[in-house]
């Protein structure tokens, strides 16, 4: 068997871990560099750092399906909930809350990505996934609490946190749709636009302009933690599904209040322990899941980047292309069993 089959979620799940850490580590730091700063310039310089390396990572037409006119609404609704709402509600809110727990809370990303993908587009949650997202849930609400006690600008903070997890988990689900296509591509359209967004709206609402050295420090964070780890991210869902993605990303939160314990953030509480003992608990019990069935393969033909060492891409070419390439082909039906998750080739209903 061949070894994409023997361990389908290995790659995605060790991209989705990277995607988790260089994004989690970010949280700590755009709390300190943005002290101070209005929301709108934050979450601005941080996508334009992030449209920025996106651009140098561009790859070759013929190594990754392109943008289509048709993906433009998407990535517009991808913009306005991932590059405005969800970075503008993260910045005010970590202003207004304690860093550990914001960093947390975003665990919450992951309830809402796996509810919008099972809804969207038919990804099996079955009753582990269930009663993880149960526990991811709970650990959430635990926090509401331990906020709520320390004060009310303390919870509005968090609040505003939690908006920032939906927008993103919509984001999330969204990009779905285009994690088929280059990602470098779908991070420049979608941060561009992101950024443009929010400069305007700084500019509306009369934020200051920060000095160099902030702006520099934002722009490099936004270039790893959101530039970087999209592509990442979108490269873990393009291997095992938008669920499953957002539960391995579900990390993210525990590197971040890591990286605000080195920083000096001593905010923490026994409810903040328990909080996070319930989330850790749903982000293991959703990793465990094995997923295996003899399944049928329809009639397919579409186009996204892949190689002939799976099992699934079978077609021939004249001359062999080495490593991964991109072009239209042709799945032909076929029915057999294997570990799989819900990626392009297993969207079967259940």
């Amino acid at each position: 068997m061949q070894r994409e089959l023997a361990s389908p979620a290995l790659r995605g799940g060790l991209l989705a871990l990277l995607a988790a850490a260089l994004f989690g580590l970010s949280t700590p730091l755009v709390q300190g560099f943005g002290a101070g700063i209005g929301p709108f310039t934050t979450a601005a310089l941080l996508y334009g750092g992030a449209a920025a390396v996106a651009a140098l990572l561009r790859r070759p037409a013929t190594r990754e399906a392109q943008l289509r006119r048709g993906d433009l609404p998407r990535l517009l609704a991808m913009a306005g909930m991932g590059a405005v709402v969800g970075p503008v509600a993260l910045a005010w809110g970590l202003q207004r809350t304690s860093g550990s727990s914001a960093s947390l809370m975003l665990t919450l990303e992951a309830v809402f990505t796996a509810i919008l993908a099972w809804r969207w587009y038919g990804e099996t949650l079955d009753r582990r996934v269930i009663a993880a997202v149960a526990l991811l849930l709970l650990g959430g609400v635990v926090l509401v609490l331990e906020q709520g006690l320390a004060g009310q600008v303390q919870l509005l903070g968090l609040l505003a946190v939690t908006v920032a997890t939906i927008a993103w988990g919509v984001d999330n689900t969204l990009s779905r749709g285009v994690a088929d296509r280059d990602p470098g591509q779908v991070v420049v359209v979608k941060a561009t636009l992101g950024t443009v967004a929010t400069v305007l709206m700084a500019w509306l609402w009369g934020e200051p302009v920060p000095g160099l050295a902030t702006m520099l420090a934002l722009l490099a964070v936004g270039a790893t933690g959101y530039g970087l780890s999209l592509r990442f991210y979108l490269l873990a869902q393009r291997e095992f599904g938008a669920a499953r993605t957002g539960s391995v990303f579900a990390f993210a939160p525990f590197i971040g209040a890591l990286g605000a314990f080195a920083l000096g953030d001593r905010s923490g509480s026994w409810l903040m322990g328990l909080g996070g003992v319930f989330m850790i608990c749903g982000v293991v019990l959703h990793l465990a899941e094995r997923h295996e069935h003899s399944h049928t393969h329809e009639t397919l033909e579409h186009e996204h980047a892949h190689t002939h060492d799976d099992d699934h891409h079978l077609h021939g070419h004249d001359v062999m292309p080495a490593g991964p390439h991109s072009h239209r082909h042709r799945h032909t039906s076929v029915k057999h069993a294997h570990p799989h998750v819900p990626d392009a080739h297993h969207q079967h209903p259940h």
